[in-house]
């Protein structure tokens, strides 16, 4: 709830503002800003139990959710400004570092005094904010990289003969349906194209999703399905995995279901997650895989039910590519021409047509086609995975430099983790990514939304109007580039803190990340 991450907020500064307190004397010149901003969240702290005691429900407000979440903005603010004191090598790095820290304390307290005047708000109308909206708000439909104004381009006959398999009745135990192909190649599009499509809405009585991942979690992945299905308190959260195994399985029971586990490794991870589904033979329980391991789909699945992503033909690539770069608009000849070719030598691959096809969306000059055209073309590989690699790379170079830093910021998040928009811009903005405007905020969403239009993030959730991205994500191929490129530019990771030490800024060691952040 948003009391623990109030008084979390509170004992982090109590433990700066504590006389024997070996962070005392670095931050003894700031102790008055320290506890006026004591004295604020002591008193939110009043307020946040008064509405959690007389929230009956016990699911959270949308005021409970905005404290959470600008408490650990907050907190992490302040790890990262005290960090960086600690880390300060001399004298003057040390001075740089205290007036970051002097900044960020007033920006902080100007957060904290609008939650309080929301606060105040909600106590003079004498009812909390309803929890419908915050549902409605955080519930629309995942945007995919590979989906075009909502629609998939492409993939008709696979998806076909993927609703087949899942709806038609088999007698024995739950039936595992791999999807197998390459990273890229929009296993994950088509999944949730199934997932979500009025056949499989009718026919089964719960759906449920995790990504799994490289580094995965078999308690997070547990989570994640349950979150499809029971109402999630932080009591479930602190629970084991074998208890959450056991709600589960009891979730499931009796039930027909569909389970989606997307972006699988290993053959252990499906060991660790299968004693977890029912095994009793009602016909109908489908386990939906995707993996770019053949040998998981063969150990996981049934052979004749496993589907093999193809590369896209001619004709699809060129449809694929023409809707991300021109949507709606009408295309000149010569376009069209160059445009071909850049699809072509795309060999297929969805991720990186619609990426090259985001890189070309603002660009309107023939010219500018033409230089990129080549640029793809030079490019002499049968590798299929060498070839994806260079194509997302010829999209990062072509990025303004704030956007790259921007882009490469997701690299620190835990990879295939949908990350909060609030925390992400706030953390931009605190590293000094952005230009110095009066409306940082509105540059960081603008820098957000060119990304989204470029294909190089994904939209996860959006607010009811539709009109803000609340929470996004990056592709994992994405992610590995950010992570490729973090390692080149030499920014080293030491203890959960990354240290920028690149010639062009030795001045200041940079700190990008204190602890992972909540996504």
């Amino acid at each position: 709830m948003a009391h623990a991450s109030v008084a979390s907020l509170m004992r982090t500064i109590e433990s700066l503002l504590t006389f024997n307190s070996p962070m005392q004397s670095l931050t003894c010149d700031h102790r008055e800003d320290f506890s006026a901003l004591h004295e604020k969240i002591s008193s939110l702290e009043v307020v946040v139990m008064n509405l959690e005691k007389n929230n009956v429900s016990g699911e959270m407000t949308d005021f409970e959710v905005e404290v959470k979440e600008v408490a650990n903005i907050v907190e992490h603010t302040i790890q990262l400004r005290v960090t960086e004191v600690v880390l300060a090598s001399d004298e003057n790095l040390r001075e740089k570092a205290h007036e970051r820290l002097s900044d960020s304390l007033q920006q902080v307290a100007e957060d904290i005094d609008c939650i309080w005047k929301e606060s105040t708000k909600i106590q003079d109308k004498g009812k909390q904010v309803s929890k419908e909206s915050l549902v409605h708000d955080f519930s629309s439909s995942t945007d995919d990289i590979l989906n075009v104004n909502n629609n998939m381009v492409g993939r008709d006959d696979q998806m076909k003969r993927l609703l087949e398999v899942l709806t038609t009745c088999y007698s024995g135990e739950p039936k595992v349906i791999p999807i197998v192909g390459m990273g890229g190649i929009g296993k994950t599009t088509l999944a949730k194209e199934v997932y979500n499509h009025g056949s499989i809405l009718c026919r089964f009585d719960v759906r449920a999703w995790a990504t799994v991942s490289q580094q995965h979690n078999v308690k997070e992945i547990l989570l994640s399905l349950l979150q499809s299905m029971i109402k999630m308190y932080d009591t479930v959260k602190t629970k084991g995995e074998a208890e959450l195994a056991d709600m589960l399985q009891k979730s499931l029971k009796r039930k027909r279901y569909l389970i989606v586990l997307d972006d699988i490794w290993s053959c252990e991870v499906w060991d660790g997650v299968r004693r977890c589904f029912p095994t009793e033979d009602n016909g109908g329980n489908r386990i939906l895989l995707t993996t770019r391991n053949d040998e998981v789909a063969c150990y996981a699945g049934v052979e004749n039910l496993s589907l093999r992503m193809s590369f896209m033909d001619q004709d699809e690539s060129w449809s694929l590519f023409k809707s991300a770069a021109f949507s709606d608009e009408a295309l000149p000849y010569e376009f069209e021409t160059v445009g071909k070719q850049i699809a072509d030598e795309c060999h297929g691959l969805p991720l990186t047509i619609v990426v090259v096809a985001g890189l070309l969306k603002s660009k309107r000059a023939i010219d500018d086609w033409r230089s990129v055209a080549k640029d793809v073309k030079s490019f002499v590989t049968n590798d299929p995975d060498e070839r994806c690699s260079h194509v997302l790379g010829l999209s990062y170079d072509h990025l303004t430099s704030d956007l790259k830093t921007c882009l490469l910021h997701f690299g620190i998040f835990p990879e295939d983790s949908e990350i909060p928009v609030k925390n992400l811009m706030r953390s931009w903005m605190a590293e000094g990514y952005l230009k110095l405007e009066n409306d940082l905020e509105g540059r960081a969403e603008k820098c957000l939304q060119e990304l989204v239009d470029r294909c190089l993030v994904l939209v996860c959730k959006k607010s009811l109007d539709g009109t803000k991205i609340r929470s996004c994500k990056v592709h994992d191929l994405i992610y590995d580039l950010c992570v490729r490129e973090i390692q080149r530019e030499n920014i080293f990771i030491m203890n959960d803190i990354v240290l920028d030490y690149s010639d062009s800024e030795c001045d200041l060691p940079v700190c990008k990340k204190f602890n992972p952040l909540n996504a």
